[in-house]
């Protein structure tokens, strides 16, 4: 298990993750697609890759817009391993 990030670490991977905001023990994005199923075929993608590194997002899909909240429930909020997986769900985005 990863260990949680301390504050300081914390705000420097926000930095790097300047999409994602922190709220409530967790890193969060929201992203809005064109058409319902870009926003799908997105989830799919994020789904992949997340199987791959074994760290799985909580995924809300309303429509066109999908909510990704990145924690380590096992650690009790965000670690490398949230981070990480944020890092490559932006490099899908952008």
């Amino acid at each position: 298990m990863s260990d949680l990030l301390e504050d300081d670490d914390l705000n420097a991977a926000l930095k790097k993750c300047p999409e994602w905001e922190f709220e409530k023990k967790a890193m969060v994005r929201v992203i809005e697609f064109e058409e319902f199923m870009d926003a799908i075929d997105f989830v799919n993608s994020v789904a992949e890759i997340a199987d791959e590194a074994q760290h799985h997002p909580d995924i809300r899909i309303s429509y066109t817009k999908v909510t990704l909240n990145l924690t380590t429930h096992d650690a009790g909020g965000v670690t490398d391993a949230d981070v990480e997986l944020a890092q490559r769900i932006d490099n899908l985005v952008d």
